[in-house]
């Protein structure tokens, strides 16, 4: 029973380790997503988030920006990864008190 006990612990601590990890890489990343508008035949491109209730939207310019719309991506399957870890720490959690 104790080499269990152990191994949740352990189990435990990596999750925490990872969600801390991930909550940082998160903060240095860009919210929102890149948003393709089209004025009088033109395109331009802005970035959109909230903040609030508010949506916000910052003009880009005129060509796609693929280094801001990579980061996005990032952010996006950072926020996935984070959504399962939580779900780990949870039922470790559950476990732990059963």
């Amino acid at each position: 029973m104790r080499i269990l006990k152990g191994i949740l612990k352990e189990s435990k601590e990596y999750y925490q380790k990872i969600e801390h990890e991930i909550l940082k890489r998160l903060k240095s990343l860009p919210k929102g997503s890149i948003k393709r508008r089209t004025i009088k035949g033109h395109i331009y491109y802005y970035v959109q988030f909230r903040k609030g209730t508010k949506i916000i939207q910052i003009y880009l310019g005129k060509v796609k920006p693929m280094e801001l719309e990579r980061k996005i991506v990032e952010r996006e399957k950072l926020k996935r990864e984070l959504k399962e870890t939580r779900q780990s720490l949870k039922l470790l959690n559950k476990v732990k008190n059963a």
